[in-house]
């Protein structure tokens, strides 16, 4: 199976609220992923830190 690497996950993080966005959005940090498990694992380890999403 040949996998694509030209798709490109983005979220913005604020770890000081404690806030995931997935549309840019000021004083976040954009993290990018081109794997699409690891953007997962990443969602996934957020929500059991109990951030917020927007």
């Amino acid at each position: 199976m040949e996998q694509r690497t030209d798709t490109m996950w983005r979220i913005w993080v604020d770890t000081k609220n404690r806030i995931v966005s997935f549309h840019e959005a000021e004083g976040c940090r954009l993290m990018e992923f081109r794997s699409h498990e690891m953007f997962l694992n990443y969602v996934d380890g957020f929500t059991g830190k109990h951030y917020r999403y927007q």
